[in-house]
């Protein structure tokens, strides 16, 4: 999807690879699996710091998981990279069974409904939000999709349809802080 809205993405494994970034994807999959690969990696602080430092992120599903400052249903010591001021359940659609395909709410400024139903798999959803996040997708009364600053974050996998405006939104990010859109994962 960034391919196809013009970036140039590889994947990032090493700590090494951090350095010439001009903005993130951390996408779906299992937070807890995420958070511990990364420590075992030595990649989690990197990745916490160039956060810290303004790096542009796109969190989907689990990748929503890993930028929320608090989380509610982890496991016990699960870490996140934090900085979007946000709490966000983990699993908190159910379990894998219970995935579905839904179309999302956008708030006005933001955009229509998504042209294909939004896939939702074990995700997360905000609990609460804090002053500096932008509330920019909701399913029914549930918040599941928030923007703050560089960062950008949805329980659902927008890479999964192919509506690209989402994609087209964190390439924005990414060269409004004056990157060239290569992005990594």
């Amino acid at each position: 999807m960034l391919e196809a809205v013009g970036a140039r993405a590889v994947l990032v494994r090493r700590p090494s690879e951090l350095s010439e970034l001009d903005g993130i994807v951390l996408p779906g999959g299992e937070s807890t699996t995420m958070y511990k690969l990364a420590r075992a990696f030595e990649i989690f602080e990197p990745v916490r710091d160039a956060l810290r430092d303004g790096l542009p992120a796109f969190g989907t599903c689990a990748g929503m998981v890993m930028l929320a400052d608090q989380l509610e249903s982890g496991i016990v010591g699960q870490e996140t990279f934090g900085g979007l001021d946000a709490v966000v359940r983990r699993n908190a659609f159910g379990r894998q069974v219970d995935s579905f395909e839904s179309t999302v709410r956008f708030t006005p400024s933001w955009a229509a409904p998504f042209d294909s139903p939004a896939t939702f798999i074990r995700a997360p959803w905000v609990e609460k939000v804090g002053g500096g996040v932008e509330v920019v997708a909701t399913l029914g009364d549930r918040v599941v999709g928030v923007r703050q600053g560089s960062l950008l974050a949805t329980s659902f996998h927008p890479e999964l349809t192919p509506d690209t405006r989402l994609h087209e939104l964190f390439l924005g990010l990414v060269r409004t802080r004056g990157g060239s859109g290569e992005t990594r994962q």
